[in-house]
C-alpha cells in the first residue's frame, strides 16, 4: 500500500504552504469558543512549518453559511485564540482569494501565520470548482492537508488545490492514517470493533468491511434493537429500520460463517417514553415490553461487553450505547468507555459522539487515539477512499517533488 508523503519529508523554507485545517470548533452565542481541541490538534504542524522557516496560510471551514458571508461564522475568534496558543501573532485576512490575499502573503516573513477567512463563504468550495481551487492555490508553493474531519469531502480546498501545488499531509492527517490504518491492516489481535449510535444504515459500510477484519463485533446502541428484532426478540417501541432486518440477518449468518463472535445485548434499559425523566427498568433484551422503548444497555451487557473489550489487543469504537445525553441512559456509553480507557489494548475511538462520550467522562487521553472526524473516520472504517487523502502525492512521487 503505497503511502502518502508528509509535510516533514518536504522543503519548506521560504515556502508559502497552504494548510487545511480544520478550526470548526463549537462556541456560544457570543462567539466564545467553548472547545478548542481541533486548534490544538493542528498546532503541532503549524509550529513545525513556522519553525521551519515557512510562510504560513491557514484555511478552514466555521459553521453552515452556505455560500455567503455571515458575520456569525467569520474566523475572528479562531484567529485571537489561535494567536494566544502559538504565542505569537495571526493575522486573519478579509478573503480566502483574491488580489488582498496575494499583497498579505507577499507581505509575510518566513515563520509568519495568517488566517484566512472562511472558505464557505464562497459557494464554490463545496462544489469544488476548478477555478475557485486554482485561486486559492496562486498565492502558496506547496498543500498541507491536517483536516481529517473534512477529508472524506471532496471540496476545493481539501482536493481541488492540489490539482494545481502538490499535496502531502500534516501530522495530524499522518497519525489518523497510520493509527487507524494500522488497526485495519495489520492489528494487534484479538481485533474488535464496537459500533452503537441510532441507525443501522449509517453503518452498513462499517459492517460489512469490518466482518472481514475482526474477531468479534459488538453491536450496542439505536441499530442494536434492529438485530434483536432480526432475531425475533420483542422489541417494544424501540428504534427499529424495518428495512434492514433481512440485512440484520445476513450479517448475523456471515459472522457465523466467519468465525466472527457477533455479540448484542442481553439486558436492556427499557423507558416508558423518550424523555430523561421517563420511568424505566431493566430488563432481558428479548422481553421489553411491548409500549416500552430501550434506550441504553443494561448493566449484564456492560459487564459482558467490557469483559470482552480489555480482552482485545485492538478495539475500535464509533457510536454510543446509548441515549448518553440523558443522565439514566448514560451507564452504557460510559461503561465502554471506562473499560477501553483501563484495557492493555490498542483502543481507537472514531470521533463523533462516542469522541464527545470520552471528553465528557475525562477519558479521551487515557485512550491511544481518538479521532478528529466522524463522517471522515467512518467511511475509512468502510474501507472506503477519503478525496482529501487521495489526492495527497504518494510516497512513490518523493523524487523531484522537493
Amino acid at each position: 500500500m503505497l503511502r502518502k508523503l508528509t509535510v516533514d519529508e518536504m522543503d519548506v523554507a521560504g515556502k508559502r504552504v497552504f494548510v487545511r485545517v480544520d478550526f470548526n470548533v463549537p462556541m456560544d452565542a457570543q462567539r466564545n469558543i467553548t472547545d478548542d481541541r481541533r486548534i490544538a490538534a493542528a498546532l503541532p504542524t503549524i509550529e513545525y512549518l513556522a519553525g521551519k522557516g515557512a510562510k504560513v496560510i491557514l484555511a478552514s471551514h466555521l459553521g453552515r453559511p452556505k455560500g455567503k458571508y455571515d458575520p456569525s461564522a467569520t474566523m475572528d475568534p479562531i484567529a485571537e485564540r489561535l494567536s494566544q496558543m502559538l504565542g505569537k501573532p495571526v493575522r486573519k485576512l478579509d478573503d480566502c482569494i483574491g488580489p488582498t490575499v496575494a499583497e498579505a502573503v507577499d507581505e509575510m516573513a518566513p515563520g509568519d501565520v495568517v488566517l484566512l477567512e472562511n472558505v464557505r463563504f464562497h459557494k464554490e468550495e463545496e462544489a469544488n470548482d476548478p477555478e475557485f481551487a486554482k485561486s486559492l492555490a496562486a498565492s502558496a508553493d506547496l498543500y498541507v492537508n491536517d483536516a481529517f474531519g473534512t477529508a472524506h469531502r471532496a471540496h476545493a480546498s481539501t482536493e481541488g488545490i492540489a490539482r494545481h501545488i502538490p499535496g502531502v499531509a500534516g501530522f495530524l492527517i499522518k497519525k489518523e492514517l497510520e493509527i487507524m490504518g494500522k488497526a485495519l491492516s495489520d492489528p494487534a489481535r484479538p481485533f474488535m470493533a464496537v459500533l452503537g449510535g441510532a441507525k443501522v444504515v449509517d453503518k452498513l459500510g462499517v459492517i460489512d468491511n469490518l466482518l472481514d477484519k475482526v474477531d468479534c463485533l459488538i453491536i450496542g446502541g439505536g441499530m442494536a434493537y434492529t438485530f434483536l428484532a432480526a432475531k425475533g426478540y420483542e422489541i417494544g417501541t424501540s428504534i427499529v429500520d424495518a428495512g434492514r432486518l433481512k440485512y440484520a440477518r445476513d450479517a448475523i449468518a456471515k459472522a457465523k460463517d466467519k468465525g466472527v463472535r457477533l455479540e448484542l445485548p442481553v439486558d436492556i434499559v427499557a423507558a416508558e417514553r423518550f424523555d430523561a425523566d421517563s420511568p424505566h427498568k431493566i430488563v432481558d433484551a428479548q422481553a421489553i415490553p411491548a409500549d416500552w422503548m430501550g434506550l441504553d444497555i443494561g448493566p449484564k451487557t456492560v459487564k459482558r461487553f467490557s469483559e470482552l473489550i480489555r480482552s482485545a489487543g485492538t478495539v475500535v469504537w464509533n457510536g454510543p450505547m446509548g441515549v448518553f445525553e440523558m443522565p439514566a441512559f448514560s451507564n452504557g456509553t460510559k461503561g465502554v468507555a471506562e473499560a477501553m480507557a483501563s484495557a492493555g489494548a490498542v483502543t481507537i475511538v472514531g470521533g463523533g459522539d462516542s469522541a464527545a462520550a470520552c471528553e465528557e467522562y475525562g477519558l479521551a487521553e487515557k485512550m491511544t487515539h481518538v479521532s478528529t472526524g466522524g463522517g471522515a473516520s467512518l467511511e475509512f472504517l468502510e474501507g472506503k477512499e477519503l478525496p482529501g487523502v487521495a489526492a495527497l502525492r504518494d510516497k512513490s512521487d518523493a523524487e523531484g517533488s522537493e
